[in-house]
């Protein structure tokens, strides 16, 4: 899986948002069921994911992953934790995007 996971983020690195979302959609899944749900991997993964959805145009899947996974962070690892932050600092510049998209 962790490679999987590391090709995808080259891919997505690379423009090939198609390529990475499939890999990380993928790559979530069986960490979900693998790891569960809560396991900072899976976390990760998703996290990533919605990264891929936002690259892609993707912004309302993406948001609403991220919504879900900030909360789930914070249940698991706490309000003020470093990767609770950053996911925070992603929606936030996600819902910034969007709002750009409607309102230049």
């Amino acid at each position: 899986m962790a490679t999987r996971s590391h090709l995808a983020k080259a891919y997505l690195a690379d423009g090939r948002t198609t390529e990475a979302i499939t890999l990380l959609e993928q790559t979530a899944a069986d960490r979900k069921r693998v790891l569960g749900t809560d396991h900072p991997a899976t976390l990760a993964t998703r996290r990533h994911l919605t990264l891929a959805y936002h690259a892609a145009g993707r912004t309302a899947e993406a948001i609403t992953l991220l919504e879900q996974t900030v909360a789930d962070h914070e249940r698991v690892r706490g309000a003020d934790h470093p990767g609770t932050l950053a996911l925070r600092k992603d929606l936030a510049a996600v819902y910034q995007g969007a709002v750009d998209t409607i309102d230049p």
